[in-house]
């Protein structure tokens, strides 16, 4: 990707100390101490919460809705009455969840874990809107210390969410701790275009339409520039495949979605 913009976004995993020795994290292309970063994303989602599905859409020309759904085609949850139970981390506003539940069968349960409550206030109308009833729930939670026992899920899915954690290496630990053995780990995530000329095209539209999009839409653009700073500072698909593998996945392969623009990560805890 081309990222004149920024020519130091991507950095390897772990990030260095500050002067006083705090340890510091990435927010977009800002440096900031790791205590500060949890907040300042809650403060993102908050202030984008009511309005999130609708500049999904917009911000991606509704390509977001074929993403979500290549990664239930690749989950392929069963549709008989055998009890499947799936987590969807980061996934407040219910999107993953509900295409899930429309796919699954009567056996299929999702637990939806957010760690903004505004997030899940918009899953849950949702889900009473759709009448799921008792086969979805919300949880309060953050995707390094999940809510939940080991081994409780038979998949974990997680779009668009992973990049804005403090430690990717902690969510990703923590998936492996909540699957059951023969348990399906999928992620979806913005990466790194391999297409020539469309890569400069993405960053040229990324930094210069998005933000005004957002500020358009919602009133504030701020939160929308973290975003697409955000996404340049999240590991290429290589990267993060071996970080997948660093944690004990196995089998893991990823699948590039519009030329890479978005990208679908897949492991199995064997």
């Amino acid at each position: 990707m081309n990222t004149q913009s920024a020519p130091d976004a991507r950095p390897h995993a772990g990030e260095s100390a500050g002067e006083s020795g705090e340890p510091t994290t990435h927010f977009g292309f800002r440096t900031v101490p790791e205590a500060e970063k949890v907040k300042l994303v809650h403060d993102v989602f908050e202030q984008v919460a009511s309005r999130y599905d609708l500049m999904n859409d917009l911000m991606s020309g509704g390509l977001h809705r074929a993403w979500k759904q290549a990664m239930i085609d690749w989950l392929n949850p069963p549709r008989g009455e055998r009890p499947f139970r799936l987590i969807d981390v980061a996934g407040g506003t219910g999107d993953i969840a509900f295409r899930f539940l429309e796919r699954a069968g009567p056996g299929a349960h999702v637990s939806v874990c957010d760690i903004n409550p505004h997030m899940l206030a918009v899953g849950r109308s949702r889900a009473e809107a759709q009448q799921f009833g008792g086969r979805v729930e919300f949880a309060c939670g953050n995707a390094e210390a999940l809510p939940f026992p080991d081994r409780s899920f038979d998949a974990y899915t997680i779009a668009f969410g992973i990049r804005n954690v403090t430690h990717v290496e902690k969510a990703l630990e923590e998936a492996f701790r909540v699957l059951k053995p023969g348990g399906r780990f999928l992620c979806l995530e913005f990466s790194q275009v391999s297409v020539p000329v469309l890569d400069s095209i993405y960053d040229a539209y990324s930094f210069s339409a998005i933000p005004k999009m957002g500020e358009w839409v919602t009133g504030n653009g701020e939160p929308y520039q973290y975003l697409v700073e955000s996404i340049r500072r999240f590991p290429p698909q290589q990267r993060f495949k071996s970080m997948i593998e660093a944690q004990g996945f196995a089998r893991v392969q990823y699948r590039n979605l519009t030329g890479g623009v978005a990208a679908m990560h897949s492991g199995w805890r064997l």
